[in-house]
């Protein structure tokens, strides 16, 4: 699939590589793990990557993927935009499109990256609509791995958004696990939020509370934030 340096990417050609790389058995198990496969190819990530890297940052190629309205087309859409070119209105323009799950944790993995992306998790987390709430929770779990330098106070207040989340679960348990490896002080937080969802009245909250409670509580997590707190 990947082309010489000659050669040029353009919508056309990229979408007849994804037809030719695609799978009746991939589509099979995206629709296992609840992706609509109507206008999907199946692609697997573990082909869309190299062919990302091999066209390179081309946000322009990548607009005219996301409107084609194929799934892989978008997930390679995702993966052409460096972050500096997410804006919060391209993301809010994309996330309006999605309706799956894959796709919204690709794009909030890139608009992590991205300077002052914080800013849109309330109205995100407010959304009524499940994958763009979803997205809230799941760029609070990618700020918590690539913000370094975001303080610990902006992970304390993203606490009271999980506690009083509408849930989407299992974002919202990536969430409270990811605050909860971040640091010493954040574990102790999230831990102690966690203890009290693990005794809700709500069945999903003890359901979130408790899986996070076991992760924050396991010796790996707690010897990894030790060591980290020595060095």
């Amino acid at each position: 699939m990947p082309r010489s340096a000659d050669q040029t990417f353009t919508l056309e050609s990229v979408l007849n590589d994804l037809r030719d790389a695609g799978t009746e058995a991939n589509r099979a198990g995206m629709a296992r793990f609840g992706i609509e496969t109507d206008r999907a190819f199946g692609v697997p990530l573990s082909v869309l990557r190299p062919l990302a890297r091999s066209i390179g940052a081309s946000p322009d190629l990548a607009r005219e993927l996301w409107a084609s309205g194929f799934h892989e087309a978008r997930l390679l859409a995702i993966l052409l935009t460096p972050p500096r070119h997410l804006t919060p209105e391209l993301a809010l323009e994309w996330l309006n499109d999605i309706g799956s799950w894959d796709l919204c944790d690709q794009l909030t993995n890139v608009l992590a990256r991205r300077a002052g992306s914080n800013e849109l998790v309330p109205a995100l987390a407010a959304d009524e609509r499940e994958f763009v709430r979803r997205a809230a929770f799941a760029l609070i779990a990618w700020r918590a791995v690539h913000a370094k330098k975001a303080p610990d106070s902006e992970f304390l207040d993203y606490l009271q958004v999980i506690r009083t989340a509408n849930f989407v679960w299992k974002a919202v348990h990536w969430a409270l696990r990811q605050i909860g490896k971040r640091s010493l002080p954040l574990h102790g937080a999230a831990l102690e939020l966690a203890e009290d969802l693990a005794v809700s009245g709500n069945r999903t909250a003890r359901k979130v509370g408790a899986a996070a409670v076991r992760e924050l509580s396991s010796e790996k997590v707690l010897s990894r934030l030790n060591k980290a707190q020595d060095v």
